[in-house]
């Protein structure tokens, strides 16, 4: 057994090994699930290669693997995951992974590998289902059909070969090359790639040939080498697999870790706000007080495999015909909400605290569901349940808000992160406290829990972590939340030009009724109807470099959307849904965003500076809608 760090509640891992068989084992009634039984894991810190004094630069091997993690309570079976992990540091592979701490100013050069392969060199195929006839990486397309829809005469079976990824900072301000674009993938290093397949994406090349002019380092086989220069606001990022029309299914398997960036003149001096976090030496039992935490749904199969749709009649019923009958493809889903939350890598976990302040980086690691988080003191209360303690949001997705903000409940959609605080100082030892979800099982659409929506399951989905009072160890420093001075906030400045950018659904062309086959974005033309663009069309979001812009995402869909840019923090101007007059944004998104949500029927305008030369995405967050065509590539400065 390996132990993924000496910190409480520390996940054991077994070693990665050969290829597993997903058997078909019925899915796991997830009300039998005994909860609150784990301790919450606080992932520990990702252990560097070393730190290169002469050149200011933490260097990192990451290996992508294959593993088995006690993710159902004890005495269920372990579950076979993927995971990040240090290649130079025995026991660091999890799910999620190890966090990576960095410091503003310093670089970070990371080597990641994909080391999706047996202990005999032979790749891994993938743990889910895999629709070869979206546009997708497209190994099995050689050089000439890579990151293309391939074309069929028949329904095809889910594709079994060696798996392709590339890893994304979300959040992270960098050069093209290091962004982990979307067509920059790679297959692992294994023996048994099959002829004529391509074993890179279409810009893997290109991107590898930059980095090295660069920073006079190549990137070798099955592996891409990116250099974060950590020059943005201290924040919380997150890493994440990116690859062409699998991201969803590498996600939901395992490929996400926290990014924590500090430092700087946009960070607060230490014993300000709840501290410490893990650090990699400190000895089993120590108490932390600032803990990120990744709230991800999934399902179960009863053999404890991850459990996932293999047909498209999951989600609508439409059991084909698909190739060549339809233009519908058989196994993508429009959305998938598993029915257990798994919080830090364990299904419905219970953390100790002692009556003292906390600090909790929250982030949406969902591929589609919206989450709307409560503290409540009884988890069977009827829902919308009275909330017991508030939240102090002190950050988003950018870093530190202008002033704190009291909440009763955040709202955050996939890949949002929200920075707070809950002070725990007022209660009695052995008080017991509930984090509960009050948003649908749904497509989040807007509005209030029990007047427009149904919330979450109570007794499954409706809930996601317990926290139990325990008696205090050292007194409590810290600053009150509603006393606390935040860096000073500079606003962008004004915008010379206005986008027009549309979200779309797009049912069958070929069948009545059916859909949607597609989930695309697009602009709007001078008579104001959408013009849909695939991720393969020609450019048309191109700023100069330098400039300031306003991009205005008109929802055309039914459902709200979470809309990323990537290498860029811009802020919220507001929002207009149809026919009324535009409101500001809330008080919580008044800071530094990545990623804002799009209601339907409506219009939601950011101000965005563009100040690195290069070609990057945009897309929805939705990571089930990405995969399908909701994603766009658009360039900085020249063509």
């Amino acid at each position: 057994m390996l132990e993924a760090g000496a910190v409480g509640g520390a996940c054991l891992l077994l070693p990665a090994e050969t290829a597993l068989p997903v058997r078909a084992a019925g899915a796991l009634d997830p009300t039998k699930v005994e909860k609150y039984v784990a301790e919450l894991v606080i992932p520990p810190v990702m252990p560097r290669d070393y730190r290169d004094r002469k050149a200011d630069v933490d260097r990192y091997t990451i290996g992508v693997r294959q593993f088995r993690q006690q993710v159902l309570p004890p005495g269920n079976p372990a579950t076979t995951v993927w995971g990040y992990g240090s290649v130079r540091h025995r026991g660091t592979f999890s799910f999620p992974a190890l966090t990576i701490e960095a410091e503003f100013g310093r670089a970070v050069r990371v080597t990641w590998m994909n080391q999706l392969r047996n202990a005999q060199g032979r790749y891994l195929p993938h743990l889910l289902p895999v629709d070869p006839t979206l546009h997708w990486a497209n190994p099995p397309g050689g050089l000439s059909g890579r990151d293309s829809r391939p074309a069929f005469t028949s329904t095809p079976g889910p594709y079994r070969g060696p798996v392709p990824i590339v890893t994304h900072l979300h959040g992270g301000l960098n050069e093209e090359e290091s962004d982990g674009y979307a067509e920059a993938w790679y297959l692992p290093d294994a023996r048994d790639i099959p002829r004529g397949y391509a074993s890179v994406g279409s810009f893997y090349e290109e991107f590898g040939r930059k980095f090295a002019v660069r920073f006079g380092q190549g990137w070798g086989s099955g592996a891409a080498v990116f250099q974060y220069a950590n020059r943005g606001r201290a924040a919380t990022l997150w890493f994440h697999d990116h690859a062409l029309g699998v991201t969803r299914l590498n996600v939901y398997a395992g490929l996400a870790g926290f990014y924590l960036l500090r430092g700087g003149p946009d960070d607060l001096p230490q014993g300000v706000l709840p501290g410490p976090a893990p650090k990699p030496a400190d000895p089993p039992g120590t108490r932390y007080y600032e803990i990120p935490v990744v709230i991800q749904d999934r399902s179960f199969n009863n053999d404890g495999s991850l459990s996932y749709p293999t047909s498209r009649a999951f989600f609508d019923g439409f059991k084909g015909p698909y190739v060549p009958g339809s233009d519908i493809a058989p196994i993508w889903n429009p959305e998938f909400f598993g029915n257990s939350i798994v919080t830090n890598g364990r299904t419905w976990p219970v953390l100790s605290v002692e009556p003292r302040r906390y600090r909790f980086r929250f982030l949406n690691g969902c591929n589609s569901r919206f989450l709307i988080l409560k503290i409540i003191a009884d988890r069977s209360a009827r829902r919308p349940a009275s909330p017991a303690l508030p939240f102090w949001q002190i950050g988003s997705d950018g870093g530190f808000l202008p002033a704190p903000v009291q909440r009763d409940q955040l709202l955050t959609a996939p890949a949002e992160r929200a920075d707070v605080i809950v002070d725990f100082t007022s209660l009695p030892v052995g008080t017991e406290l509930y984090l509960v979800n009050e948003a649908p099982d749904a497509p989040f659409q807007g509005g209030t829990a029990g007047t427009d929506f149904e919330p979450a399951d109570p007794r499954t989905t409706g809930q996601v972590m317990k926290f139990v009072v325990r008696p205090l160890t050292a007194p409590d420093t810290t600053v009150p939340p509603a006393h606390l001075a935040l860096p000073a906030f500079r606003p962008l400045g004004p915008a010379s030009r206005t986008r027009k950018l549309s979200l779309n659904e797009v049912n069958s062309a070929r069948l009545n009724g059916v859909g949607p086959r597609a989930v695309l974005l697009g602009t709007l033309g001078p008579d104001g109807k959408p013009v849909l663009m695939g991720w393969d069309g020609p450019i048309t979001e191109d700023p100069a470099l330098g400039a300031t812009e306003i991009w205005e995402f008109h929802n055309l869909t039914k459902d709200a959307h979470p809309i990323h840019i990537h290498e860029v923090q811009f802020q919220v101007v507001d929002r207009q849904p149809a026919g009324q007059a535009a409101r500001p944004p809330d008080p919580w998104e008044n800071g530094f965003k990545d990623t804002v949500i799009t209601y339907p029927n409506g219009v939601t305008r950011v101000r965005v500076k563009f100040d690195q030369p290069g070609r990057y995405m945009w897309h929805c967050h939705m990571l089930d809608h990405e995969d399908n065509e909701m994603m766009r590539p658009y360039r900085i400065g020249p063509a």
